[in-house]
């Protein structure tokens, strides 16, 4: 009879709870801020142990559960330097997991598919200002390790916190972004107030006969040349108009201003 190695499977996965706490608590004289720009955790020394003994796939990718509130994120482990029975985690993977101070999260370990497609919606119109978001965007992604459909995340640009929503991702709803070639799409912008962001109108395209000699074009850009040589409008040909192109010059009888002799 056929049996399915279901305990094999539970062998090898690491599974434990701990208290969490976010980077802001983490004891010791250096700047941890580098782990709130991210999607990482720190882990004590005794996780690196067991994980170590079972052999887990690298790299090492895990599920959070808040069983309180039935939230759960994935995320990669960037240390193990905290104390026993506590990690560390980023105050936006707090906030969507609904953890307090000191909660318990279950940590389990996973196996994540390599990720091909994702999709991101800014909280707020602000991140699309910047000059290049999606530069900006995908260079910030290079510290997370997976994303999870329906997270929000934060990232960190010139000293200042943008969150955007991870709408989609390819192929699954949790998927890793190490090593890999992902087609990453940003999304519109949301106001905090719920109100689409107004678009501008795009400027009409303006009629070299509207353009003035000696005013400046404020519209110009680079690559594009405006002839305005016949944008001048011809006057309208009137009745002097003719009678001057009718005149011909000289056209009246000679005089002499010697007199004639006069005959007897």
């Amino acid at each position: 009879m056929f049996e399915p190695h279901v305990g094999r499977v539970f062998q090898n996965r690491f599974s434990t709870q701990y208290r969490c706490y976010s980077v802001s608590m983490l004891a010791g004289p250096n700047d941890r801020s580098d782990v709130e720009k991210g999607g990482k955790i720190i882990m004590p020394p005794s996780a690196l142990d067991q994980l170590s003994r079972l052999n887990i796939t690298y790299p090492m990718l895990f599920k959070l559960t808040n069983k309180n509130s039935d939230r759960m994120t994935h995320c990669g482990v960037l240390e193990f330097v905290a104390d026993e029975g506590i990690c560390y985690l980023p105050h936006w993977m707090m906030q969507n997991l609904l953890l307090e101070e000191g909660g318990l999260v279950q940590v389990e370990s996973v196996n994540l598919m390599v990720a091909t497609y994702s999709k991101f919606q800014p909280q707020s119109p602000d991140f699309l200002d910047i000059t290049n978001p999606k530069a900006v965007l995908e260079n910030a992604l290079r510290n997370f390790a997976c994303l999870t459909t329906g997270d929000v995340i934060a990232i960190n640009y010139n000293e200042k916190i943008y969150e955007l929503r991870v709408m989609e991702t390819k192929p699954d709803k949790a998927v890793s972004i190490i090593e890999c070639d992902m087609n990453a799409f940003t999304g519109s912008g949301n106001r905090l107030d719920g109100k689409k962001k107004g678009i501008e109108p795009s400027p009409a395209p303006l009629d070299p006969s509207d353009i003035k000699r000696g005013i400046p074009n404020y519209d110009f850009k680079m690559g594009r040349i405006t002839f305005i040589r016949n944008s001048r409008q011809q006057p309208r040909k009137t009745e002097t108009d003719d009678t001057i192109s009718n005149f011909i010059a000289f056209s009246g009888e000679g005089q002499s201003l010697r007199k004639k002799d006069r005959k007897p």
